[in-house]
């Protein structure tokens, strides 16, 4: 899969040596001659250039992408590349840095993210789910916020305690996707029971986030 990544500063180049592990070919583009400067990254592709132009962006072969990740320190860059990189380029994935929650309303197919990460959201939600419990914790967001990665732990008064997975009638749209028990991540079946102070993991849909808050949280 070849990727490139806006913004060669310290996530940019984070993200790069992950992917590369992974077996996939990186391109890091930065104006910055200090950090778009060859070697940077082991085994990346590097190019001095403003992700912003378009003609930059041609020189970068964005039409051969499979990914573009807009992953400057600048909402407003992220939002201009990830907007050239949808409309001008038809990349079919683009993912998106929100620096700043007060902008993420903006991080949408409108501006041709496919995938906005926030990362205060994300620390945020991180801090919720470690102390929370009986409450749901929205983890992640997909497709513009069309499906939420949520979690729950259940408290000893929950309705579902000491029940099997197979006996509960989960909302619409909504699928528990693991249970984490202690050091264990148990793949659910249908005889797997619930037990008190398992972390359920479910892939829902927003609307039915309250409907499974009920279900699941304090009786």
């Amino acid at each position: 899969m070849r990727v490139a990544i806006a913004g060669a500063g310290k996530v940019g180049r984070a993200i790069a040596r992950e992917l590369i592990q992974n077996g996939h070919q990186i391109l890091l583009i930065d104006r910055d001659a200090a950090l778009a400067r060859p070697g940077l990254v082991e085994g990346a592709e590097i190019l001095m250039a403003d992700a912003c132009e378009v003609s930059a962006l041609e020189e970068a072969r964005l039409f051969e992408c499979d990914v573009v990740v807009a992953a400057t320190g600048d909402d407003k860059v992220n939002l201009v590349v990830s907007l050239l990189a949808k409309t001008e380029f038809g990349v079919p994935r683009v993912v998106a840095r929100v620096n700043h929650p007060k902008n993420e309303w903006m991080f949408d197919s409108t501006w041709g993210v496919d995938v906005a990460v926030s990362t205060p959201r994300m620390l945020s939600a991180l801090v919720e789910e470690a102390v929370s419990v009986g409450d749901l914790v929205r983890l992640f967001s997909f497709r513009q916020g069309e499906a939420d990665l949520v979690e729950i732990t259940l408290a000893s008064d929950s309705p579902v305690a000491g029940q099997r997975v197979g006996a509960q009638n989960w909302p619409e749209d909504t699928a528990l996707v693991a249970i984490v028990r202690g050091d264990r991540v148990i793949a659910p079946t249908a005889d797997d029971p619930l037990e008190v102070g398992d972390e359920l993991i479910f892939v829902s849909s927003p609307r039915q986030e309250s409907a499974l808050q009920q279900m699941l949280g304090h009786s």
